[in-house]
């Protein structure tokens, strides 16, 4: 094994020694990442080295001792163990450099993760465009006539009609049978051969041929009947008969070229009770959310809106920090998602999805009254909410509950609660396995 390949195997090593996404997204600095750049952490493996030590050390059998002297010790050298400066146990961090990964391949390792396998729907036509010649019409260009289904419907035509002449001649010649007679038994045999090809076969025997056989029964004794596949096998296709009603002609299929458009609306609560650790729970939450549907879809855009009992857009930048000291009014968030979503984001060309979340106090009646409905009236891909509450419910935060039980049999609505960091996988989970399974 050379170097090239030492080099490729530790880099592997490294890579697999990045944090597990899990680990990552619970406890990793998510602040170190880019909208568009995630960078998990690393350790460095450094590479094994041979070190050569150019001090005269001597050579075997050479140094001051005198024969039959003990061996010493080794004297500690500066820098050895494992030990800080003052021969402690290391207590100092390993270094760490970054494994970077685009949204599409977080998106990748995530579904890996969590069994998911979310497929985004196309939206908004970009292009039409000729597909595949898989439509047919009666009529068209001879360059688009499709004679491979011509040639097949012929071949059926010609099974159908084929039969054994030799045996059907040889009951011409039963004696007192004529062209009639011929006509009703071949009929009862289920042989397609018509009155005009009896009565011209029948003229063609001479007089001593037509009484050679005294009956029917003389005739099958002395007579084989050939089949169709088996003749074909024997003798081929001389002639297949085409008609003009078996012409079809090939024309492209004109295929909807469609982009696969999204809107991420995050909603969140900046209340006075928003402390720290429940915004923490949020960031955790929504930034992977937005990296996995970044990483999904061909067009991604993000609304951030703020809201304590007024609502406000924000910057991301801002959107994770920001605190008000007011009351809280969560419709009032909904009433201005909807407002940019009708105006920017019609349904018909973009994939939508509302998320909010906060610690599920509300002033009194909003949620039931106003929130409700209007989550019913915002067309989305999914709606989702999440709760952040680290020391457990209060006695005021019923949100929660109230949109999960009235939302309970829906199909496009999540509700998840994140008590601590380790509730964030799950939650997040939860939100995208619905979506899934719809």
């Amino acid at each position: 094994m050379g170097l090239r390949e030492d080099l490729e195997r530790y880099r592997a090593v490294g890579e697999r020694r990045r944090q597990d996404l899990e680990e990552f997204i619970q406890y990793g600095d998510l602040g170190q990442s880019l909208p568009d750049e995630v960078k998990i952490p690393i350790k460095i493996i450094d590479l094994p080295e041979f070190a050569y030590d150019q001090r005269d050390q001597g050579g075997v059998g050479q140094g001051d001792a005198e024969e039959g002297d003990p061996v010493g010790q080794p004297q500690p050298q500066p820098g050895d163990g494992d030990g800080d400066e003052d021969g402690e146990p290391g207590e100092e961090g390993g270094e760490h450099e970054y494994y970077e990964m685009d949204p599409e391949e977080f998106a990748q390792e995530l579904d890996e993760q969590l069994g998911l396998d979310l497929d985004p729907k196309g939206k908004k036509v970009i292009e039409e465009k000729e597909g595949d010649f898989t439509d047919i019409t009666r009529s068209g260009p001879t360059s688009t006539l499709d004679f491979e289904r011509l040639f097949k419907q012929g071949l059926k035509r010609k099974l159908a009609m084929d039969f054994d002449r030799d045996y059907v001649r040889e009951a011409l010649k039963i004696d007192g049978w004529g062209p009639a007679t011929v006509f009703e038994w071949a009929r009862g045999e289920n042989i397609p051969v018509s009155r005009a090809w009896l009565d011209e076969a029948y003229d063609e025997l001479s007089a001593a041929g037509k009484t050679t056989w005294s009956s029917l029964e003389e005739m099958e004794a002395e007579t084989e009947r050939v089949g169709t596949a088996q003749r074909i096998r024997q003798e081929g296709v001389d002639e297949v008969p085409f008609r003009r009603e078996d012409e079809r002609y090939r024309y492209p299929e004109i295929v909807e070229e469609r982009e696969k458009n999204v809107v991420v609306v995050n909603i969140r609560d900046v209340s006075g009770s928003m402390r720290q650790k429940k915004r923490e729970l949020v960031e955790r939450t929504f930034t992977p959310l937005d990296w996995y549907l970044q990483g999904k879809y061909d067009n991604a855009e993000f609304v951030y809106i703020a809201h304590d009992a007024d609502a406000w857009e924000v910057d991301r930048e801002d959107f994770f920090g920001i605190r008000s000291g007011g009351g809280t009014r969560i419709s009032s968030a909904y009433e201005l998602a909807a407002e940019v979503l009708d105006e920017e984001y019609p349904y018909s060309e973009w994939n939508r999805y509302v998320f909010a979340a906060g610690d599920s106090e509300n002033s009194s009646n909003d949620t039931e009254e106003k929130v409700i409905p209007m989550m019913e009236q915002i067309p989305a891909n999914l709606h989702a909410y999440v709760e952040t509450q680290p020391s457990g419910n209060a006695i005021n935060a019923t949100h929660a509950e109230e949109v999960e039980r009235h939302f309970r049999d829906a199909g496009d609505v999540a509700v998840a609660y994140v008590s601590s960091p380790e509730d964030v996988v799950d939650a997040i989970y939860e939100i995208l396995s619905t979506e899934d399974s719809e």
